[in-house]
């Protein structure tokens, strides 16, 4: 081979390596902890901070989140910042389509329209936590 058919090849490769580097470092900048259902609006979300923990009482294990109810008006964008400080738990409201895992000590945040009224419990679905207390309610008004 001459150098007048490497240098397309070179030439290429180092635009390829380029592309990939720049789609690698542009995924790293994304943040990972956001899950969102929709939301389409551009107004300020209500936003709630909490946590979500176990308690040990007697040695039994009552998993918690520390707000147990939250109150938004239909059409709000709702912001949920949920950091879990202890066991292995999750986050979820059936009736918006709202899912998250928490890993421990990472602050997930989870948005949605609340586009129906009503109250809805958020719980976590690992076996027995609901049962046991680790759920709350999102009341949406008109």
């Amino acid at each position: 081979m001459n150098k007048k058919n490497i240098t397309p090849i070179l030439v290429s490769i180092i635009g390829i390596l380029i592309v990939v580097a720049v789609v690698m470092i542009s995924q790293r900048n994304m943040p990972k902890n956001v899950v969102t259902n929709n939301p389409s609006q551009t107004a300020p979300a209500k936003e709630f901070t909490f946590t979500s923990f176990t308690v040990v009482k007697d040695g039994k294990y009552f998993p918690q989140f520390s707000t147990k109810e939250i109150t938004v008006k239909k059409g709000d964008l709702v912001r949920l910042k949920i950091t879990n400080t202890g066991g292995a738990h999750d986050f979820k409201i059936d009736e918006f389509n709202v899912y998250t895992d928490t890993p421990l000590n990472q602050e997930m945040t989870v948005e949605f329209t609340a586009d129906k009224v009503g109250s809805f419990v958020y719980y976590c679905t690992k076996p027995g936590h609901r049962a046991n207390g680790h759920w709350g309610t999102l009341t949406v008004t008109e």
